[in-house]
């Protein structure tokens, strides 16, 4: 697995601080660049540099392959392989409580998907832009009714108000489905279609909310 790793400006001047990790995961028929291409990294400094959000990692990670979860071990290598790596080779506080999950597109599919079936690894997820995978939808409810209250993720939901008709049509039953079984959640509609320039947009607010039990 490729993946890529934004470390903060201040990641070595202070060799003994600990930060938390943020993985976000890119959409379909793009690769482990789109966050970055987003201008992720320049947003992250900009924001740590003026004190609107505390220092974290992000990592990157590349999905080749546009199938299901059942079909494609891109979250199996994410949790088995990539997060201890992650851990072992920098500074993190490796506690689910300051790891993070996110994507745009597919990638909130896999946001989903791998902060509802391993929750004890995530303490946030973002899903923006949500098309949850078909094989997911058998098994949404019952993840979230195995998770104790107390241990539930922080939740994020966004998506453009002109985003494809499909995919807006599978985040609206998500959001029902938290709002159904009182499951906690921010849910926010915007103007916008399912396009770079939209997510581009909402950099800060993604960044600012991740962050903000930081």
């Amino acid at each position: 697995m490729e993946y890529l790793v934004y470390l903060p400006p201040c990641y070595d001047d202070f060799l003994s601080q600990k930060y938390p990790v943020l993985y976000l995961i890119h959409g379909q028929n793009y690769d482990h660049f789109q966050w970055d291409n987003l201008g992720i990294n320049e947003t992250a400094d900009q924001l740590i540099s003026t004190d609107m959000i505390p220092p974290l990692i992000i990592v990157m990670p590349r999905d080749r392959n546009w199938a299901q979860p059942t079909e494609d071990n891109f979250g199996q290598v994410l949790v088995n392989e990539l997060i201890p790596i992650i851990d072992r080779n920098y500074r993190t506080i490796p506690d689910r409580e300051h790891r993070a999950v996110g994507g745009l597109s597919r990638g909130a599919g896999w946001a989903v998907h791998l902060g509802l079936s391993e929750w004890r690894l995530f303490g946030s997820i973002g899903a923006h832009s949500l098309p949850v995978f078909w094989t997911d939808t058998r098994h949404i409810r019952t993840w979230l009714k195995q998770i104790p209250s107390r241990m539930l993720p922080r939740i994020y939901l966004d998506i453009g108000d002109k985003d494809r008709p499909q995919i807006f049509a599978s985040a609206i039953w998500f959001e029902e489905v938290l709002t159904d079984l009182g499951i906690p959640h921010e849910w926010y509609l915007f103007p916008g279609y399912h396009e770079e320039a939209y997510w581009q947009e909402h950099l800060i607010d993604y960044l600012r909310w991740y962050t903000a039990e930081w």
